[in-house]
């Protein structure tokens, strides 16, 4: 028997940053993001009910072609290969042994939460093979948990109740503590902001762990640059959520790119040459706001454009040799099923 999963990555439109427990002590944090028809991949071979293979457990990374085994589930280690699916299963407390191969759509690197999709997919396989009920948040929470806890991730939580829940969300964070409320767009709203929205891959991958602790270092220096542009982030998607709500998505680009302009003030390694070299062809172009995706430094940019001229800002960025991802929203989360 198969069992597989999947679960989406998402794109963060406003208040990246500000989901981290750190920065959501002293007043809420606040994100809007968008669950993705990109998705992060588990499938799962049960070892057979006869006792053949025990305890034993082999797990395949397609993206990197990464494989390790171990006799004994208890004997994983943690090395720096595949140590997500690894952690997945100890924390899960799987206690039968298995086949497990994961695979990500997204390209590495992406900003996309890609991490925290696989941890969603990981844990949902794990949990129907096992006979565990568990609700989607409490898949999110525990995906969470265990990149802090069992692998030391830096991070804050959305990527994770974005892959879980699917859908357009507004969420509140309140250091640990999490809610979240899907967006009601009208039909047209929704349809225009997906046909207007165009996400790019600049091929180079970037490490958010580094980043993160550049700017969480700034934060507990009460540096006032870092301090202030989390503080306007908060406000930002306060207003974006407002703005989405009332079908105003010219005022959603403006947002957009006011979110990056906070953004970068946070930390220089935020942005680039290259990636201030690819905003100025999109504006140039048509693109009415845009941000990096993630942490920045590198990964996916998202750009919203002006009706009718996303095709410009396309055609331009992909003369810079960047890649063009194709997506839909997802509103179904995480999935799993046998196959």
């Amino acid at each position: 028997m198969l069992l597989r999963s999947r679960a989406p990555v998402r794109v963060d439109f406003a208040g990246g940053w500000t989901d981290v427990a750190l920065f959501a002590q002293d007043s809420p944090g606040y994100v809007v993001n968008a669950a993705l028809n990109i998705y992060s991949y588990a499938t799962i071979v049960r070892a057979k009910p006869d006792g053949e293979g025990g305890r034993g457990v082999n797990i395949y990374s397609s993206d990197f072609d990464l494989y390790v085994e171990a006799e004994d589930i208890r004997k994983l280690e943690y090395d720096g290969n595949i140590d997500l699916a690894k952690a997945a299963v100890k924390r899960m407390k799987i206690d039968t042994g298995l086949t497990m191969i994961t695979q990500s759509v997204a390209p590495p690197g992406s900003g996309l939460g890609t991490s925290a999709s696989m941890g969603v997919a990981l844990i949902a396989a794990l949990a129907r093979l096992s006979d565990q009920r568990m609700l989607r948040y409490e898949m999110a929470e525990l995906a969470s948990l265990i990149e802090r806890e069992e692998l030391g991730i830096l991070g804050g939580k959305q990527d994770h109740y974005a892959s879980a829940l699917g859908g357009i969300r507004f969420m509140e964070f309140r250091g640990d503590e999490v809610k979240t409320s899907q967006l009601t767009l009208s039909r047209d709203t929704r349809l225009e902001l997906e046909k207007n929205l165009l996400l790019v891959y600049t091929g180079k991958s970037r490490l958010s762990g580094d980043i993160h602790s550049k700017v969480t270092g700034a934060w507990r220096a009460r540096e006032p640059e870092t301090t202030d542009a989390i503080r306007q982030l908060k406000r930002i998607t306060v207003e974006m959520k407002e703005a989405l709500l009332g079908g105003e998505l010219e005022a959603f680009g403006r947002l957009m790119n006011e979110n990056w302009q906070q953004q970068k003030r946070l930390h220089p390694s935020v942005s680039n040459a290259q990636i201030e070299d690819l905003f100025e062809r999109a504006y140039a172009e048509g693109a009415l706001g845009g941000k990096a995706c993630g942490a920045g430094g590198g990964g996916c940019l998202l750009f919203y454009c002006r009706p009718d001229s996303e095709h410009k800002v396309q055609r331009a960025l992909e003369g810079q040799g960047v890649r063009t991802i194709d997506f839909n929203f997802d509103d179904l989360g995480v999935q799993t099923w046998e196959a």
